[in-house]
């Protein structure tokens, strides 16, 4: 699959400093970033979920293809690099190829996740939290929970 560094490399660059913010909860420009360098942290409600650092990684795509506002806020731990993608949807329609290796990313993501889930699940057998499990699990896999 193509690499997402290759593909944008005509695109223009944006630099931040550490500390700075590259999206923030709640907004939706549109836009889409592809990292050059650096390393960037993804906090949901005051919780971090994700460190990024590789190169050719693709941010803000769940807003663009939820069609919903950011629901992360993202920082830069150090100096940081990025592609710009000013119209992420118009890009994507355009590029099969970036389209699916969103895809692809969407589909490892949600495999990962859901395998934690599982594990969870299984761990949880028996204890008290079992209905949260439950739900958990139903809303990350589409599928009905039993009241």
């Amino acid at each position: 699959m193509a690499n997402l560094l290759a593909l944008t490399n005509a695109y223009p660059t944006r630099n931040l400093e550490r500390g700075e913010r590259l999206i923030e909860t709640g907004e939706s420009r549109g836009e889409l970033f592809v990292l050059v360098s650096g390393r960037l942290v993804v906090e949901r409600d005051g919780v971090e979920v994700a460190r990024i650092s590789e190169p050719g990684t693709l941010v803000g795509e769940m807003s663009i293809l939820l069609g919903a506002d950011h629901s992360a806020n993202v920082t830069a731990l150090t100096p940081v690099e990025v592609r710009h993608i000013e119209d992420g949807l118009r890009w994507l329609e355009q590029s099969p190829i970036a389209a699916l290796h969103v895809a692809t990313l969407a589909c490892q993501r949600l495999d990962a996740t859901s395998a934690l889930l599982v594990q969870l699940k299984k761990e949880s057998e028996g204890h008290r939290d079992q209905g949260f499990f439950e739900r958990l699990f139903g809303a990350v896999t589409g599928a009905e929970t039993r009241a």
